[in-house]
């Protein structure tokens, strides 16, 4: 099988979920799944056991993470870069990955393609989770000479959250949910995007130390749901005075609890 559509790049094989699933993922161009992809993975419901898709998916780290936590779910990972789609087919293809390759597939296709394209690749209301982390750093706070990394980081324009949030909620169903992470500084970006498709919005903080301001918002909602925004519990990722992520973050990080606690 072709790695990628450049055969210069790199690429290693990392474990996640302390095992449980492996990413195939490039070395040193392009984006590297981390903290924030298992965080908005553990965003879904630990008793989910219907079809997510992971909208502009990457190697599949989120989309994947779902699927390693979620036994009963099926798993769908959208991605518009060649390179990153092949990483994504030979993560799935990885033998350490054979309990989810039978309920996993990968869609080569931009987030923001016509309806009419859309509808040859998915159903409308045809699938019950949408999960996302779109690009949501602005060129001048994430400057990178690598288009592989530019291309998953930085923000084309001020429509994202409006423009994926629109697609996600012609994806799925009456009832079903999205999550997206990113920013804290997008949270109103992101709850006026919601607001004509989703309610019951709830808003996660994630901070990096007790002492410090949020870094990352996890933001969920359900399709039809009346508007009300609840702001959850916060996450502290890291333990006083250490690197070392606490308890909470580790068991969320690593698949063994999910992040609103259902």
């Amino acid at each position: 099988m072709q790695l990628t559509t450049d055969d210069t790049l790199d690429y290693t094989v990392d474990a996640f979920h302390r095992g449980a699933f492996h990413l195939v993922q490039p070395a040193r161009k392009g984006h590297r799944a981390g903290t924030d992809a298992m965080m908005l993975a553990a965003s879904v419901p630990s008793s989910f056991a219907g079809h997510v898709i992971d909208l502009g998916s990457g190697a599949g780290a989120a989309g994947l993470g779902v699927g390693s936590r979620c036994p009963l779910s099926r798993v769908t990972l959208l991605e518009r870069s060649p390179d990153m789609v092949a990483f994504a087919r030979r993560s799935i293809a990885l033998p350490e990955n054979a309990h989810l390759a039978s309920r996993s597939t990968v869609i080569m296709a931009d987030v923001r393609m016509p309806a009419d394209e859309r509808r040859v690749l998915l159903a409308d209301a045809s699938l019950d989770w949408v999960i996302m982390n779109p690009p949501f750093n602005s060129a001048l706070d994430h400057a990178t000479p690598d288009p592989l990394r530019r291309e998953a980081h930085v923000m084309e324009d001020a429509n994202v959250f409006k423009d994926w949030l629109a697609t996600a909620a012609y994806l799925v169903r009456p009832g079903g949910g999205v999550s997206v992470i990113a920013r804290p500084q997008s949270l109103n970006h992101i709850l006026n995007a919601m607001r004509p498709h989703f309610g019951r919005q709830e808003v996660k903080p994630l901070y990096p130390r007790v002492e410090k301001s949020a870094i990352r918002i996890v933001v969920r909602a359900r399709r039809g749901a009346a508007d009300e925004v609840t702001l959850a519990p916060p996450l502290i990722l890291h333990e006083p005075g250490s690197n070392r992520l606490s308890q909470a973050a580790d068991d969320i990080s690593n698949g063994r609890s999910s992040l609103f606690s259902d």
